[in-house]
C-alpha cells in the first residue's frame, strides 16, 4: 500500500516547513521529507527581513520570533559604508530581525506540528515517478524503503534538488568564482559598534552579533587568492589572520560554533513548475548570500504557492491559479539573481578602479530616493504582483498588486480587530469601509473562502486613500478595490 497525501514536500528547512503550514491551514494532508535526523544546529541564515515578518504576522506567530530576535534598523548593500535605512518602511516591522536559522527553523517546525503536519526525518528521497494522478516518491528511512504518493510534490530540497533534477528542470547560471569564509565565534574584545563592515585593498569583512548576547558572525573575503576551494575546511587561525589583515584586529575571536566556506555560485531554475511539480527556495534559486535575502525570498515563495495550491487542491479555485505561482515569483527570482551578482562584483572590487566604483555607489546611497529603492528591494517590501489573477478584471488602482500593511480596525459591530488578524486563517478578506461600496469578486471565489468584514481603520487610514472597499489575498496582497461612491459621484 502506498501512503497517499495531497502534497509531498521534499526538504524540511524553513521554506519547506512554512509551505507545509500553509497547506495544512488550507486543509490538506501534507508530509515533509527531510534527510537530516535532527534540525540544524548552526546559525546559517541570520536575517528575517521586514516583509517576511509580515508574512509570519499574517498567520499570527510573529511574536514567537520577536521574543528571541534582535531588531536592526539598517542593512547593507554590497558592504558599502552607506547603510540602507529601514526606518522608512510603512510597516509594524521597520527593521531586520537578527535570529539564527536554527531558531527560525525550530519555531516554524513547532507551528507545523501544532497544525498536524507529518514530518519524516532521516528520510532520503531517491527517486520520483511522475504519473497521471500525481507523483510517487521512493526513498529510504531507517534502512527501510518507503513509497509515498502525492497529488502534488514540491521541491524545497536545496541547491542540489532531487525534485528539480527528476523533473528535468534546468538550473541555469554561473559557477562560483573565488570563496568567502565565515565563523560564528565569541569575541574577547567586541567592537564598539554593533555592526562592522570594512573594505580595503586587503579584502572585505563583516561582523554582526548573532543576537544571543555572546556570539558574533565574522564573514571574510580576501583580495589575495590563497588557492582555497569551497571544499577546504576553515580554521579559526585562518579566520583570525584574515580579519586582522583587513580590519587591523581579530577582536580576540575564539570558541567557534561554526566555521564554513562558500562561494558566489548563482543559478535560477528555468521554470518553477512542471505539471504537478513545484520548486521553492534554494531549489529554485541560489546566489551569494548578500543582504540576507535567500531564506526570506524562499519563505515568500512558499507563502505565494501555499495558499494557491491549497485552494486548487481543495477545489475552491481554478487550476489556472497555479500558473500564477511562476508568473509572480520567477520575476522575483530574476531580480534576486541580478542584484546578488551585482553585489558580488562590488564586494570583490578590490582594485583602485573597483574602489572608485564603490565610492561612487556610496555617494549614490546617500540620496534618499536611491537608498529607499535598495532598502525596499533587499527587504522584500518592493515586491508587486501587477497582473490580475484569473477571473479578476483589471482595476486602475495603485493598491492592487501591492502588499498592504497591518492596521487596527473598528468593525461595524463595535469590535476591535486587526487587518492581519482577519487573515490569520488563510482566507481572503473582503473589507467594506464605506457602506455603499463593494468589490467585484470572481465567480470561482467561494463565500466560505472569504472573511467578510465591515469597518474602518483607526490608524493608517491614509494608506487606503479614497478606497471604500477592498479584497485582500490570503498572502496580504490587494487583489481588488472599489473607490468610494461619494468620490465617484464627484
Amino acid at each position: 500500500m502506498k501512503d497517499v497525501y495531497d502534497c509531498i514536500i521534499v526538504g524540511g528547512g524553513p521554506v519547506g516547513l512554512w509551505l507545509s503550514c500553509e497547506l495544512r491551514i488550507a486543509g490538506l494532508r501534507v508530509v515533509v521529507i527531510e534527510r537530516r535526523t535532527h534540525r540544524i544546529n548552526q546559525s546559517r541564515a541570520l536575517t528575517i527581513h521586514g516583509r517576511t515578518l509580515e508574512v509570519l504576522s499574517l498567520r499570527g506567530i510573529e511574536e514567537r520570533f520577536l521574543a528571541v530576535g534582535k531588531p536592526v534598523r539598517s542593512g547593507h548593500y554590497a558592504v558599502l559604508d552607506t547603510r540602507l535605512d529601514f526606518d522608512i518602511f510603512d510597516s509594524r516591522f521597520p527593521y531586520t530581525l537578527y535570529i539564527p536559522q536554527e531558531t527560525t527553523e525550530a519555531i516554524i517546525e513547532e507551528f507545523a506540528l501544532e497544525l498536524g503536519v507529518e514530518i519524516l526525518r532521516g528520510a532520503v528521497a531517491d527517486r520520483a515517478v511522475f504519473e497521471s494522478d500525481g507523483v510517487t516518491v521512493f526513498g529510504t528511512t531507517n534502512q527501510r524503503l518507503f513509497e509515498l504518493h502525492g497529488r502534488y510534490v514540491v521541491g524545497a530540497d536545496g541547491a542540489r534538488s532531487l525534485v528539480r533534477t527528476q523533473a528535468g528542470i534546468e538550473f541555469e547560471g554561473h559557477s562560483g568564482s573565488g570563496t568567502w569564509f565565515m565563523g560564528d565565534v565569541v569575541l574577547a574584545s567586541p567592537p564598539d559598534v554593533p555592526l562592522v563592515s570594512a573594505f580595503n585593498e586587503h579584502g572585505c569583512v563583516l561582523i554582526a552579533p548573532l543576537g544571543d548576547g555572546v556570539h558574533y558572525r565574522i564573514v571574510v573575503n580576501e583580495a589575495e587568492d590563497r588557492g582555497r576551494t569551497r571544499q577546504d575546511a576553515v580554521t579559526l587561525e585562518e579566520l583570525c589572520q584574515a580579519t586582522a589583515r583587513v580590519v587591523g584586529s581579530d577582536f580576540g575571536a575564539h570558541s567557534p560554533l561554526w566555521l564554513s566556506r562558500f562561494d558566489n555560485e548563482t543559478r535560477l531554475a528555468k521554470a518553477y513548475r512542471s505539471g504537478n511539480i513545484f520548486l521553492a527556495g534554494d531549489a529554485a534559486h541560489i546566489h551569494l548570500p548578500a543582504g540576507g535575502q535567500g531564506m526570506n525570498v524562499g519563505i515568500q515563495d512558499a507563502m505565494n504557492l501555499g495558499w494557491k495550491l491549497g485552494a486548487v487542491a481543495m477545489g475552491t479555485a481554478p487550476a489556472e491559479l497555479l500558473d500564477t505561482y511562476e508568473s509572480e515569483r520567477l520575476p522575483v527570482g530574476i531580480y534576486l539573481r541580478d542584484t546578488t551578482m551585482a553585489q558580488s562584483h562590488l564586494i570583490t572590487a578590490f582594485s583602485a578602479r573597483g574602489r572608485a566604483l564603490r565610492s561612487v555607489f556610496n555617494d549614490m546611497l546617500k540620496v534618499p530616493t536611491i537608498n529607499e529603492y535598495f532598502a525596499n528591494q533587499v527587504s522584500g517590501f518592493a515586491v508587486q504582483y501587477p497582473d490580475p489573477l484569473p477571473g479578476f478584471a483589471p482595476v486602475r488602482s495603485t493598491l492592487v498588486g501591492n502588499r498592504i500593511r497591518d492596521m487596527p480596525l473598528r468593525l461595524s459591530d463595535g469590535r476591535d480587530a486587526t487587518l492581519f488578524g482577519l487573515l490569520s486563517k488563510g482566507q481572503w478578506l473582503d473589507l467594506t469601509i464605506s457602506e455603499d461600496d463593494k468589490v467585484e469578486r470572481p465567480d470561482w471565489l467561494h463565500p466560505h473562502a472569504v472573511v467578510e468584514a465591515r469597518g474602518a481603520p483607526t490608524a493608517h487610514a491614509d494608506t487606503l486613500g479614497d478606497i471604500g472597499a477592498l479584497l485582500i489575498r490570503p498572502d496580504g496582497y490587494v487583489a481588488q478595490t472599489a473607490v468610494r461612491a461619494s468620490m465617484r459621484k464627484g
